[in-house]
């Protein structure tokens, strides 16, 4: 643990001086120094309650939908081989096709409001979530399933002792995916018919030229990431302690 916050705080250090030193180097306002940023940051905070708390908002309900929805998919593929022949080549096929592309139609369809926004990151990253847990289960020997099947196990005790344990490192791996490319897509969603989110934030400071604001508001979001993702691990560490 000590050599990890050790790493952090040397990756800090290092990206602060690249971040320092390319603003003496372009020497102009947009790219003001850390110094500059942080010293705004406080008086940004107090703005940006509404923003973090909208953009939190998004993010739960999205990856809360993804996540039941991709899990269960991912799960149903593999062990109901009936349905997966059919829901399969429908998740092959839909996976390469660019989502975002899709946010006109959403927007159309769902209005301006959190309904759209929500369901757009859930549509981007539920098929990461659908791809990682069917990896994980159809990696689970079928032995074991056949072992059980000599005890005359229920389907739900297959599932309880065998496939969930075996997939919970793949369902959780899948959250990380989700959870990285939900926080690029909450950005992009933010920008359009809302005032409030953090992506929205960052924009109307860059529309007002308000430099030292837009990099707040970028690091505001990073820290948000940054905590998530810390937490996530946290939820590795308790709930998959038989992989350490």
């Amino acid at each position: 643990m000590a050599k990890k916050i050790r790493s952090l705080l040397y990756a800090l250090i290092v990206l602060h001086l690249l971040w320092w030193l390319a603003a003496v180097i372009v020497n102009r306002p947009i790219l003001p120094a850390p110094t500059v940023v942080y010293a705004l940051l406080p008086s940004l905070l107090t703005q940006m309650g509404w923003h973090i708390y909208f953009s939190l908002y998004r993010l739960f309900w999205s990856l809360l939908w993804a996540m039941v929805i991709g899990t269960l998919t991912g799960i149903i593929i593999v062990r109901f081989p009936r349905v997966g022949a059919w829901v399969d080549p429908l998740v092959y096929f839909t996976y390469p096709i660019p989502k975002i592309a899709l946010l006109p139609v959403v927007m159309l369809l769902m209005g301006l409001g959190d309904a759209s926004k929500i369901t757009m990151i859930t549509l981007i990253v539920v098929f990461q979530v659908i791809i990682t847990v069917r990896d994980y289960v159809a990696a689970i020997p079928e032995s074991i399933y056949q072992s059980l099947n000599i005890l005359n196990a229920t389907r739900f005790e297959r599932f309880r002792y065998v496939t969930w344990p075996a997939s919970l490192s793949g369902i959780i791996s899948a959250f990380r995916l989700a959870l990285g490319t939900a926080i690029a897509t909450l950005f992009f969603t933010e920008v359009y018919g809302t005032q409030f989110g953090l992506g929205y934030f960052i924009m109307d400071a860059w529309y007002r030229l308000d430099y030292p604001a837009m990099y707040g508001g970028i690091i505001v979001i990073s820290l948000v990431a940054f905590i998530l993702f810390g937490l996530l691990n946290l939820a590795e560490r308790y709930l998959v302690k038989w992989q350490k």
